[in-house]
């Protein structure tokens, strides 16, 4: 009997220190996330729709938790006051011109207070400053947007569905193109008729040039052309000549 009763005093006494050792780790946790054991600054920033945020929330700054929220308040009907909890340390990297906003981790995950960098020249926020803000994007609004964008493409690819079918049945001018084989062979014998006509142009224009009463308006055509060339040739070296004129006076200059 003695020994039963020891027997249930030990589980008792362990139970307890159990309990006890969760509970203060608990509080370690807890104190830790909501940065009850380090030094702390307050900002706050005013939303018109926080989007789902929660006290305790975290606070992120260049990708880094820096702290959480530490109260929401409703302070009229178009305005949500939201007061951040931020560790010290980093105040001094915060700067009056930077502004909160609200993401989130991931499409549905927890919501998360976002700060940007600032202006490096600006000054650093003081304790309690409220400091601007962007209104968050509604998830309901950018799924919305999918939708739509998912609605065109479901039309698009109906469309190009019939239009493939359309024309694997021989329908329109490139169904009937594709299938029958006369109109092919139409369009083949016409662009055979186009390089002989081409070819055919070609040696005329070579006898025209050959004939005397032609021959001096070819010629003219010719030296226009040579002229044309050999002033483009020059206004290029003179273009050169002078960017490697003004390349030796900077240097000069520099010296």
């Amino acid at each position: 009997m003695e020994a039963h009763s020891s027997n249930y005093k030990v589980r008792l006494g362990l139970f307890i220190i159990v309990g006890v050792v969760l509970f203060v780790l608990g509080i370690f946790i807890i104190g830790k996330q909501k940065n009850l054991f380090d030094p702390v600054f307050k900002l706050s920033a005013n939303f018109q729709n926080v989007s789902g945020l929660q006290v305790g929330n975290m606070v992120r700054f260049s990708g880094i938790n820096i702290g959480t929220v530490d109260n929401i308040v409703i302070i009229n009907d178009s305005t949500v006051k939201v007061e951040m909890n931020l560790k010290e340390e980093v105040q001094q990297f915060i700067k009056s011109d930077s502004y909160a906003g609200i993401s989130s981790e991931g499409i549905i995950g927890d919501k998360v207070i976002v700060l940007s960098q600032g202006n490096s020249s600006s000054k650093v926020v003081k304790n309690g400053q409220r400091i601007a803000s962007v209104e968050p994007v509604e998830t309901d609004a950018i799924m919305k947007s999918i939708q739509v964008t998912a609605d065109n493409a479901a039309i698009v690819t109906d469309e190009m569905a019939a239009l493939l079918m359309s024309i694997n049945n021989g329908e329109g001018t490139l169904g009937r193109l594709m299938k029958d084989e006369k109109m092919a062979e139409n369009i083949d014998q016409t662009i055979v008729n186009l390089k002989k006509s081409s070819k055919g142009l070609n040696e005329n224009m070579e006898a025209a040039k050959s004939n005397f009463l032609l021959r001096g308006y070819f010629k003219k055509k010719e030296k226009a052309a040579a002229k044309a060339k050999k002033e483009k040739e020059e206004k290029a070296e003179e273009a050169a000549e002078k960017a490697k004129k003004e390349k030796e006076k900077a240097a000069k200059a520099k010296k």
